[in-house]
């Protein structure tokens, strides 16, 4: 690690049902200031629009505040999107 510089950890947020809704929540949260992205091994974009669950990632500092925004609980709880 360099000095003065913090390593941002993602953090695994839900599973979006497609690719839309998942470009859809990660445009929402970077409005509200938290990094998020799709992981890129869910994006086909050579394919188009994927119609398949798409995984969105958040910075682990702000994974609960992410979860209030989107409308989502811990999926380990076995909860999906709301």
């Amino acid at each position: 690690m360099v000095e003065g510089i913090e390593i941002m950890k993602w953090a695994h947020l839900a599973v979006a049902p497609d690719q839309m809704t998942a470009e859809l929540w990660v445009s929402i949260l970077r409005d509200q200031g938290i990094a998020a992205m799709i992981r890129p091994s869910d994006v086909v974009s050579y394919l188009g629009i994927s119609a398949f669950g798409c995984r969105v990632q958040v910075d682990e500092d702000e994974l609960e505040r992410a979860r209030e925004i989107i409308g989502v609980e811990d999926e380990e709880d076995g909860a999906a999107a709301r």
